[in-house]
């Protein structure tokens, strides 16, 4: 299986999909999830374009390492990554905490970057406190004990009666997930704030909202969209967090509208 060692301790899973020859696209998985939640999407854009997933660390087939990390670690995978496959310039597309990954790789890493699309995802999300009550819980009790609360937050109500087959099979992956991996991540981004950061922010970026989403609602795209200069605001709807799994064809639409952006901006550079 393939791996890349991104620093002491920590081993990244991932797949690459699409043409060798292709121009590469990146996905950074949301909180909970693995690289597993783009394959409705990867499955539309991998006769285009060379596509990777991989899982955060802590997620899926990644370890976690022994030490505590921010999002700026996070971000210093991904380019451990883009180095083992000698890949730049890529498009990065990241969800909820992959979007956070995403905006600290912008932040430290530009030139690796053709284009940036955040998806669901906020520059900072208050309480501290309430992301260690959550790392603690889960710790003690796995992540089926938000199980419930999680998918509430994910899907619409819609979605969750229409299409139950794929929020079951998104609901029995966070069941696996590991917990102090979970955990970890999640006082990562009780630390975190990039806000004063985002001017650094000079790659084209497409900030993605769901209108139905309560972990991060539009009101956090729109603070992004603010301090990005030059990025474009898309809020789709019905959506809730997970809006790549519950709108796939709305992100494959509107990544492809990115891409053409990016490399065609790349192949007249």
């Amino acid at each position: 299986m393939p791996y890349v060692e991104a620093g002491t301790g920590v081993r990244l899973f991932y797949t690459v999909t699409g043409p060798g020859s292709a121009p590469e696209i990146v996905f950074s998985n949301s909180l909970g999830t693995t690289h597993r939640m783009w394959d409705a999407v990867v499955g539309e854009l991998s006769a285009e374009y060379r596509c990777v997933r991989y899982d955060t660390r802590g997620h899926g087939g990644s370890s976690r390492g022994s030490e505590p990390f921010e999002i700026a670690d996070l971000a210093d995978d991904l380019a451990a990554l883009l180095d083992h496959l000698d890949l730049e310039p890529v498009h990065l597309a990241g969800l909820s905490l992959g979007g956070m990954t995403g905006q600290a790789f912008a932040m430290r890493h530009p030139a690796r970057l053709a284009g940036l699309t955040l998806m669901a995802t906020a520059a900072c999300m208050p309480t501290r406190e309430a992301w260690e009550e959550r790392a603690a819980l889960v710790r003690r009790e796995g992540t089926q004990a938000i199980l419930a609360g999680t998918m509430q937050r994910w899907f619409t109500t819609g979605f969750q009666n229409s299409r139950s087959d794929v929020a079951g099979k998104v609901a029995e992956e966070f069941r696996t997930i590991d917990r102090d991996g979970y955990a970890a991540c999640c006082e990562a981004i009780g630390r975190m704030d990039l806000r004063p950061l985002l001017h650094r922010i000079d790659t084209p970026t497409t900030v993605i909202a769901g209108r139905e989403d309560p972990a991060t609602p539009v009101e956090m795209a729109q603070a992004l969209h603010t301090g990005i200069a030059g990025s474009r605001l898309v809020v789709l709807s019905p959506a809730a967090h997970l809006l790549a799994v519950e709108q796939p064809e709305r992100v494959v639409a509107e990544l492809r509208r990115d891409l053409t952006a990016s490399f065609h901006q790349e192949a007249q550079s």
